[in-house]
C-alpha cells in the first residue's frame, strides 16, 4: 500500500496549493495550541472551510495540539478538540501528556497522533503510544532507516516519518535553548531557531553555523520506506510560502505515483524551492557528522519563475477534482431520477422535473449524457455517464442543468458529512494529593567523582547516577541515600540488550530505582522496580502526573519551563519533583558537537560559544551525542518560594561541578545561602511564551 503523503498548510493558501498538487492529507493550525504559532495558522471560519474543501476531494486534514499546556489552559485546548471533532477533523496530534490523556477518555472515537514532539524513537515507545489507543506515531526525524524498519516491524500503529524539509539540532520536545535564551519555548510553539545563529565550538563565535543542520530530503528512499510499512510521509514546512508547499508537493506526489526517484530537474526544483546548502539524508543513513550542516543566505534569490507557474497552476483549481459516474432515467409521466456516485462508497440520488411530450424534436440519451459531463466549476469530473431516456419526450436543457447540480450538491454533502463521534464527560481528576510541607534534597550527577568529597555524607533523599556511570560502579555506598538509575535520554532499539544487561548489574548491587526520561522507557523497567520520571517526559501539568502515576509511576520531575505558581497550582496527583539548582539541559544532540567540530577530546571539558561571549557547556551523553547545558547554573537556595510549592523534592543538578562545588552547593542549599557568582533564576519567574 502506498503510503500518505501528509503536507504543510500553514495557510488557508498553503492548504489549496497542498490539495491542488496531490497531497493525500494535510496537517494545519487552529487556535493557540500547535507548534507552529508564529504560522498564519486558520480562523474559526477558514477551519470549517478547510475541512469542508479538503473532504470534498477527498483530503484528510489533522489538526495540531501539539505543545505543552498548563492546566488553565487543558479545559480550552479540550474545548478546540471537541469542536474539531464535530466538524468532521481526521486526527489530531498531541504532545501533553494530560492532555492525549484527556483527549483518549472524552472523544474515544476521536483519531489522535502522537506527535514528533513527544520524542518516540524505538520500537518500545511507539508501542506504548499504539497501547495507548494512538492511531498513528511521529518518529523522530534522526531515526535511521534501520530503526524505522524495527520500528514498523514491531508496533501496531501506524508510523510516520518526516521525508522533507527543515531538521532541528535537538531532538525535538527536548529542546529548552529558545526558551532559557530568549524565553520563547519551541514546547510551547514559539521557538526562535537559536541553532541557526553562529556559534564556536572551543573558541569565539564567528562564522560558523555548527547547530544549523541542512535540510533534510528523501525523495530517494520512497520506495524504501513503502517496502519497510511506513504509513505516512511527512513534509515540513507550516512556516513557508504557499508556492513551496505547491512545488515540494507536486514533486512528492508525482514520485509516489510513479514509483521512482527524482530527475536531476525535479533535484533543481526542490533545491530552488528551499535549502540551506543543499540537502541531506544522513539521519536516514545513520550517520553524522560535519557535512550535515549548512545555512540560507538572507539574500537567497527567490525562484520566481518556477512560483509563479506554480500558483498560477494551483490558483486555477482544477487539479484535483473527483471522478463521478452518473446513472439517468427518464420515463414519461415520471420525474426524471440521477444517481451520482464517486469512487470512495458514496452514491446519492435525486430527481428532477416531469418530462413533457414531445412536440417537435425528442430528446435523446447522448444529449442528456453531454449535459451531465458539464461539471465545470466544480470539484468534479464525469467519469462515465449511462443514461436511459423513453422515446418521443421533451425535458428543457436547464431542468437537466438543474438535476446535475442537484446531484452534485447531493454528493458533496455526502462526502463532506462529519463521522458520529461519541462526546463524553471530561473526567475529574481523582481525589489524591501528594503535596509535601518541604521537599527533600535529591542530587544528580554526571561523573563518579562528583559522588565523593562528602556530598553523601549530606543525606540527600536520593541520588540520580546515569545507568551507564553506575553500571561500572565496583558497589555502591552505604547509606541511607536511595539509587535511582537514570536511563540515557536518548538510544535505540540496539541499545536495549545492552541497557538491559546494565540493569541486571546494577540491580545485583542493590539498585531498585530507576528515572525514565521517555515513554519508551517503560518496557525496560525491570519487575518490582520503583519509576520515577525525569524531566525528559515535559510534565507540565496535573493531568500529566495523572497519565504517569496510571503508568506505575512514583514520582515525577516538573517541566522547568514553568513559573512558581504554575508549579504550586499544579494539581499534586504524584509526588512532584523540580530541578532547583543546576546547569539546565538546553538540547541534546545526535550529532556529537565537539566531535563534527574539533575531533574527539569528550574526555576534556568543551563548551559552545555565543556571540553574546556566553559559554555553554557540552556534556558527552550516551551514545555519543551532546547535551547542551546552560552558561549559567539556577540558583534557588536563598529563595524559599520553592520551598512552598508542595514539591515531594527539590534536585540538585551537578553538572561542570568539581566534588568540592558540589558539597558547597548542598550547604549552600541546607543555610539558605546566595549565589556565587553568576546566576539564573531559570524561568521560575519570568515563565515562558
Amino acid at each position: 500500500m502506498k503510503p500518505e503523503l501528509l503536507s504543510p498548510a500553514g495557510s488557508p493558501e498553503a492548504l489549496r496549493a497542498a490539495v491542488q498538487n496531490g497531497a493525500d492529507a494535510v496537517y494545519l493550525g487552529w487556535g493557540d495550541f500547535n507548534a507552529r504559532r508564529s504560522a498564519k495558522n486558520f480562523s474559526d471560519e477558514e477551519f470549517a472551510d478547510a475541512l469542508r474543501y479538503c473532504h470534498l476531494r477527498g483530503v484528510r486534514v489533522f489538526l495540531t495540539l501539539n505543545t505543552l499546556l498548563t492546566d488553565r489552559e487543558l479545559p480550552r485546548a479540550v474545548e478546540i478538540a471537541a469542536e474539531a471533532c464535530r466538524l468532521g477533523v481526521d486526527a489530531v496530534l498531541v504532545q501533553d501528556w494530560g492532555l492525549f490523556d484527556l483527549l483518549r477518555q472524552s472523544l474515544p472515537d476521536l483519531p489522535l497522533h502522537a506527535s514528533t514532539q513527544m520524542s518516540v524513537f524505538t520500537s518500545g515507545g511507539a508501542c506504548q503510544m499504539a497501547a495507548d489507543g494512538c492511531e498513528r506515531v511521529v518518529i523522530a526525524r534522526e531515526c535511521s532507516a534501520e530503526d524505522t524498519k524495527e520500528i514498523c516491524g514491531n508496533c501496531p500503529a501506524e508510523v510516520e516519518v518526516f521525508v522533507h524539509g527543515a531538521l532541528c539540532m535537538c531532538y525535538s520536545g527536548q529542546c529548552a535553548m529558545s526558551a532559557l535564551i530568549g524565553g520563547r519555548s519551541g514546547n510551547r510553539g514559539r521557538c526562535a531557531q537559536p541553532c541557526r545563529m553562529p556559534y564556536g565550538v572551543n573558541e569565539s563565535a564567528g562564522k560558523k553555523y555548527p547547530l544549523s543542520l541542512k535540510d533534510s530530503c528523501l525523495a530517494n528512499e520512497l520506495q524504501a520506506m513503502e517496502d519497510m510499512g511506513v504509513a505516512c510521509l511527512k513534509l515540513e514546512g507550516r512556516m513557508k510560502r504557499p508556492e513551496y508547499v505547491a512545488v515540494i508537493t507536486r514533486i512528492y506526489a508525482r514520485l509516489l505515483k510513479e514509483g521512482r526517484g527524482p530527475a536531476s530537474a525535479e533535484e533543481a526544483e526542490l533545491a530552488q524551492a528551499f535549502s540551506r546548502s543543499g540537502f541531506t539524508d544522513w539521519y536516514w543513513q545513520g550517520k553524522h557528522g560535519p557535512e550535515m550542516f549548512g545555512t540560507r543566505p538572507e539574500n537567497a534569490p527567490e525562484p520566481k519563475a518556477l512560483f509563479d507557474e506554480a500558483r498560477a497552476a494551483y490558483e486555477k483549481g482544477d487539479l484535483r477534482t473527483v471522478p463521478v459516474r452518473f446513472d439517468c432515467e427518464i420515463q414519461a409521466g415520471a420525474p426524471c431520477v440521477l444517481t451520482v456516485s464517486d469512487g470512495d462508497g458514496h452514491t446519492v440520488t435525486v430527481t428532477g422535473a416531469v418530462p413533457e411530450a414531445a412536440r417537435n424534436r425528442a430528446i435523446t440519451a447522448p444529449e442528456i449524457e453531454e449535459r451531465l459531463k458539464k461539471t465545470g466549476g466544480t470539484a468534479f469530473r464525469c467519469e462515465n455517464a449511462d443514461v436511459r431516456v423513453d422515446e418521443g419526450l421533451a425535458l428543457a436543457a436547464s431542468a437537466v442543468n438543474a438535476l446535475r447540480r442537484d446531484g452534485l450538491s447531493a454528493l458533496e454533502e455526502a462526502r463532506t458529512a462529519p463521522p458520529e463521534r461519541r462526546e463524553l464527560p471530561v473526567p475529574e481528576l481523582p481525589e489524591i494529593d501528594c503535596s509535601a510541607d518541604m521537599p527533600q534534597l535529591t542530587v544528580s550527577v554526571v561523573n563518579a567523582a562528583q559522588l565523593t568529597g562528602g556530598l553523601l555524607d549530606l543525606h540527600p533523599a536520593r541520588a540520580y547516577v546515569p545507568l551507564e556511570l553506575m553500571a561500572d560502579f565496583p558497589a555502591l555506598p552505604i547509606g541511607d541515600t536511595e539509587w535511582c538509575a537514570v536511563l540515557p535520554r536518548i538510544w535505540r532499539d540496539r541499545d536495549e540488550p545492552r541497557l538491559r544487561a546494565m540493569l541486571e548489574r546494577v540491580g545485583k548491587m542493590g539498585v531498585r530505582a530507576v528515572a525514565l526520561g521517555n515513554i519508551g522507557h517503560l518496557s525496560l523497567v525491570p519487575e518490582g522496580w520503583t519509576a520515577y520520571g525525569d524531566f525528559g517526559l515535559n510534565v507540565f501539568n496535573g493531568r500529566s502526573l495523572d497519565y504517569l502515576r496510571k503508568k506505575g509511576l512514583s514520582s515525577a520531575c516538573l517541566s522547568f519551563e514553568l513559573r512558581f505558581a504554575q508549579m504550586r497550582d499544579l494539581p499534586k496527583i504524584l509526588p512532584a519533583e523540580a530541578i532547583v539548582y543546576g546547569r539546565l539541559p538546553l538540547m541534546v544532540t545526535e550529532n556529537c558537537l565537539i566531535q563534527n567540530s574539533v575531533g574527539c577530546r569528550c574526555d576534556r571539558p568543551n563548551f559552545l560559544n555565543d556571540r553574546t561571549g556566553a559559554s555553554f557547556p557540552l556534556l558527552p551523553v550516551f551514545g555519543h551525542r551532546t547535551e547542551v547545558e546552560n552558561s549559567k547554573p539556577l540558583w534557588l537556595a536563598d529563595r524559599a518560594d520553592y520551598k512552598r510549592l508542595g514539591l515531594a523534592y527539590a534536585r540538585l543538578r551537578f553538572t561542570t561541578e568539581t566534588p568540592e562545588e558540589c558539597v558547597g552547593v548542598y550547604r549552600g542549599y541546607l543555610e539558605g545561602r546566595g549565589p556565587d557568582g553568576e546566576f539564573t533564576r531559570g524561568l521560575y519567574e519570568r515563565g515562558v511564551e
